[in-house]
């Protein structure tokens, strides 16, 4: 297992296996500061540029997951830099072409939900909740602004949004924030089994897989099509583990990927 002494105090990074595990440790509720939002940047930056990295695990410390951004800095002098770290830390969820999981054991509100929406994947704890309460404080959650709709559709987002109601882990799951509602006994064994069947597949058709979702999402129909169809004949075809995972199933074994 290797660490990383460059992600700052309040986000560790371990590698091992080709999972990187990010966590977030900032005690007691984990609240984001700038400086924090800095380092979770430069810690995805970190494991997107390990090609040894298979799948990201984002997780957190203690019974919250996040209380959200230091509401202090969104105040006087403050608020430019912070503003600028949370877009730096949204450009960063971007660039990871693992996919990467987050793994919710409790409260995820405001900007610790909006870290939730940076991933691609939400597995979360049965006591897991969710919520942008930031309306209530006069003001909207920029991130979650375009992020939201995208993940559970316009109409769910905007009552989220305009609300401040908070979810409950189930209720999530229904909305399709939430891809799995483990219970709270033995939580940490299920997240950890959760995750291992994705490192079980081929890192390279995971990025691919990533990416063609990504150069889709907003085309039109037929130019959607057509970016999928190049990525999977040229990129994806070109590949050992394609190959692989093809001439297995015809010769009925259980692949060996190379993950290239």
């Amino acid at each position: 297992m290797s660490l990383d002494p460059a992600a700052g105090r309040a986000v560790k990074i371990a590698v091992q296996g080709g999972l990187a595990r990010v966590t977030l440790d900032r005690p007691p509720v984990n609240v984001l500061t700038t400086a924090m939002m800095r380092d979770l940047a430069s810690a995805l930056r970190s494991v997107a540029a390990d090609p040894d990295v298979r799948v990201v695990r984002l997780d957190a410390e203690g019974k919250t997951f996040s209380a959200g951004v230091d509401v202090g800095e969104h105040l006087g002098p403050a608020l430019p830099a912070m503003m600028d770290a949370l877009a730096d830390l949204f450009a960063a969820f971007e660039s990871v072409p693992q996919p990467i999981v987050a793994v919710v054991q409790g409260a995820a509100l405001g900007g610790g939900l909006e870290v939730v929406l940076g991933c691609d994947l939400v597995v979360a704890s049965e006591r897991a909740s969710f919520a942008q309460p930031e309306i209530k404080l006069g003001v909207f959650a920029p991130p979650a602004t375009v992020l939201l709709p995208r993940r559970i559709g316009a109409s769910a987002a905007t009552g989220l949004l305009l609300t401040g109601e908070s979810l409950s882990a189930s209720q999530a799951w229904g909305l399709g924030l939430v891809h799995a509602v483990l219970p709270v006994e033995g939580f940490e064994t299920a997240a950890e089994a959760w995750v291992g069947k994705l490192l079980a597949l081929s890192g390279v058709a995971l990025r691919l897989a990533k990416r063609a979702l990504s150069a889709s999402l907003d085309l039109p129909l037929r130019e959607a099509h057509d970016a999928v169809h190049d990525i999977y004949l040229n990129d994806l075809m070109a590949t050992q583990d394609a190959r692989e995972g093809l001439e297995s199933l015809v010769a009925k074994r259980p692949p060996v990927w190379k993950h290239r």
